[in-house]
């Protein structure tokens, strides 16, 4: 093997093994930033090592070894060490000898647990949502700094600060490393299940650039909901979330055409969405529906794309129900973004007369004034009532909202194709 060959090796392993790695480490030294630097050293010596001698048969073990050696180096290092090794408990007594013989079982036990740990720490409402993004790609995405710089078009210095004043808050704040209890976990798993979909979002429909999509990151939240399911089980909202995103992502080799360009969710050819991940969509969804409860927001966005994934054609979409859904969804989650897609769905089920009346409603609301979606809904419906001047005017004014240069050229497509009705309008 060719050293630029174990060096992807080693990448695909650090991908697989860093979060496992970062939360047993945290779990002893409680410091999810010294646990970081001490996974960076073992993937050094990895670097330095496994191209001379080849990958080891468990690398995922060989990481958390030299780990743990660094790990017993530094808390030797440590003044008063006797007081941390009060703080930590027996788990790490070591003896005259200087020998360790509870560091295995402090770091090999739970695993699941210190995952746990880490996701709800590196989600802690102590930190801004930006830096909540960034440490939870860093810590159980496996990105580097520069990847996440990349996916979210910003300069690699900002990520790179993010990072550090994230753990820099967690340390200064002294967040506890473990699992929130039950009276306080469901706030601190709905800024986890946030930060997540916020990462998917992110790559479903980017909010800048040149590209209609960025599939990595779509690929990274799935996985993560997917090892929080696991974690779990028991969450329905959790299951919800996976529900929501395995079924938008089902869409994901439609949404463009071969150009790049952005294909609208009615104009996709059905044929190319992927049924497996619709499979587990409806699988995840029926976990989340399980009786005895009511469906929370991400379900209920689920049971939605479930709707759309169910229609082999548009027209079989249950409009009607989805007009329903979102109707109980604004009673759960009231917001003008929610209120916007009820709209449409209104609109579709009981003539776009019946949308626009909601949608001008909506126009007058703050929040969405700068929001590009709003008058690109607005034109749709404006033209398909025949108002085509008017709807020239909506589109052009959601491309010069809009920051993502494919949205851009389409809703001007949009806007000149109105502009071309109206003109045979006022001819014919």
């Amino acid at each position: 093997m060719t050293v630029s060959e174990t060096n992807r090796a080693i990448d695909v392993v650090w991908r697989t093994e860093s979060a496992r790695l970062i939360a047993g480490l945290a779990r002893v030294v409680r410091d999810v930033g010294v646990a970081e630097e001490l996974a960076q050293d073992a993937l050094v010596a990895a670097l330095e090592q496994w191209p001379r001698e080849g990958i080891p048969h468990n690398p995922g073990a060989w990481l958390m070894a030299v780990a743990k050696r660094r790990a017993i180096d530094l808390l030797r290092r440590r003044q008063r060490l006797e007081r941390k090794v009060e703080e930590i408990g027996h788990e790490l007594r070591i003896d005259e000898q200087g020998e360790t013989p509870d560091f295995d079982a402090a770091l090999d036990d739970d695993i699941d647990d210190d995952l746990l740990r880490l996701v709800f720490t590196a989600c802690h409402p102590v930190l801004s949502t930006q830096a909540r993004v960034a440490l939870t790609l860093r810590m159980l995405g496996g990105l580097k700094t520069e990847e996440i710089a990349r996916a979210f078009l910003v300069p690699e210095s900002t990520v790179a600060q993010r990072i550090v004043r994230a753990k820099r808050t967690l340390a200064e704040a002294r967040v506890p490393f473990e699992v929130p209890q039950v009276a306080e976990r469901a706030d601190r798993l709905s800024s986890v299940l946030e930060v997540i979909y916020l990462v998917f979002n992110e790559g479903y429909s980017a909010t800048a650039g040149d590209d209609w999509m960025r599939p990595a990151l779509c690929k990274d939240a799935l996985r993560l909901g997917r090892v929080l399911a696991e974690l779990m089980p028991q969450e329905p909202e959790v299951h919800g979330l996976v529900a929501l995103m395995e079924i938008q992502a089902s869409r994901s080799a439609a949404r463009t055409g071969p150009s790049g360009e952005p294909v609208l969710l009615l104009d996709q050819d059905r044929t190319r969405w992927d049924r497996l991940r619709i499979r587990r969509g409806l699988a995840a969804l029926e976990r989340a529906e399980e009786p005895g409860g009511t469906l929370g927001s991400y379900a209920l966005q689920a049971a939605i794309a479930a709707c759309h994934a169910r229609a082999h054609v548009p027209e079989e979409t249950d409009w009607v129900r989805i007009a329903a859904l979102y109707e109980a969804l604004s009673r759960l989650s009231p917001s003008p973004i929610v209120e916007l897609n009820r709209a449409v769905a209104l609109a579709m089920a009981f003539g776009p007369a019946t949308g626009l009346e909601l949608v001008d409603e909506l126009t007058s609301e703050p929040s969405l004034k700068g929001y590009h979606l709003l008058p690109s809904v607005r034109g749709d419906l404006l033209a398909r009532l025949g108002r085509h001047d008017e709807a020239h005017e909506e589109f052009r004014q959601a491309a010069s909202l809009t920051r993502n240069e494919r949205e851009r050229a389409l809703l001007l497509d949009r806007a000149a194709a109105c502009a071309h009705a109206a003109a045979a309008q006022r001819t014919s």
